[in-house]
């Protein structure tokens, strides 16, 4: 059934979706793949390469192995508009946080069309309030949990095993979809720690990838002189990043590739691991 529009009396429960793209701009999307889930059962899949009408950088190629060669000749995301919003309009749309959900919208923008309205629900929230004793809820870390198979960052792949996370959830917890729709209440956010008044983070504006900044690390960050702030931005001085292995993973984090945006645009933001920073600094 790939590529084929499905019948609406036997539309999915909800659909799941990834992009991947070609370079820091989120609009440039160079491959999609949407899943349809029904009573439990894959009902379709779709996937595409799409030309992003832009260039490729060679640290996303190096994350998906896309480049402008496999793209020659493919449909923009114009061409395919239709068809996408034909399968997740309307629709409950799962996707491994909301990179995704951004990436459409700024492709919409971009090519000129309307904005695809659907009812998104990020499976990473819903992994961790299923399994909140998992160290990452990384899409790679919890498949592997769930015994998932999963291409990483094929998007077709990544789509269907987020999907699949959302069915083991209801699965498993026994609440149902609209359950984990519901906002989940939250309470005052905590502040983050007051910095020392000395240490050798004293004048670092540091953001955390990866852990909340009123946490362990933010703390031990604030101990020796460093200001914890929400998000990366134009002042911040450093982005550590809460990792047991290379940074791939965080490839489409928003503040990470702002990080790299500001690298490349002449600033002196520092990207560091927790661990490497704790190697510079024994007390953390």
């Amino acid at each position: 059934m790939a590529g084929e529009q499905f019948e609406t009396d036997n539309a999915p429960d909800f659909v799941s979706v990834d992009v991947e793209t070609a370079c820091g701009r989120v609009s440039s999307i160079c491959q999609i793949g949407i899943v349809g889930f029904r009573g439990g059962d894959i009902t379709f899949e779709y996937e595409t390469l799409i030309d992003p009408r832009d260039y490729f950088s060679r640290f996303n190629t190096r994350i998906h192995g896309i480049s402008a060669d496999h793209v020659a000749g493919k449909p923009c995301f114009g061409d395919l508009h239709g068809v996408i919003d034909g399968h997740l309009a309307g629709r409950v749309t799962v996707a491994h946080s909301y990179f995704d959900k951004g990436a459409l919208a700024a492709a919409c923008r971009v090519h000129d069309r309307a904005l695809i309205e659907a009812t998104w629900l990020d499976s990473v929230r819903v992994a961790k309030r299923a399994w909140p004793n998992l160290g990452s809820h990384r899409l790679n870390v919890v498949s592997k949990h769930l015994g998932i198979r999963l291409n990483h960052h094929d998007a077709l792949s990544d789509a269907r095993a987020a999907g699949l996370i959302v069915l083991r959830a209801v699965e498993e917890t026994g609440f149902p979809l609209a359950a984990w729709l519901a906002t989940p209440k939250r309470g005052r956010a905590s502040p983050a720690p007051t910095p020392a008044l000395s240490g050798p983070l004293v004048g670092q504006r540091v953001a955390i990838l990866g852990e909340p900044r009123h946490g362990a690390l933010a703390h031990r960050i604030a101990a020796q002189g460093g200001r914890v702030v929400a998000a990366v931005g134009k002042t911040t001085t450093m982005l550590v990043v809460v990792a047991d292995e290379p940074f791939g993973y965080v490839r489409y984090d928003a503040e990470f590739r702002r990080a790299r945006e500001l690298q490349e645009a002449g600033s002196a933001i520092e990207i560091v691991s927790a661990a490497a920073l704790g190697d510079r600094l024994p007390d953390i």
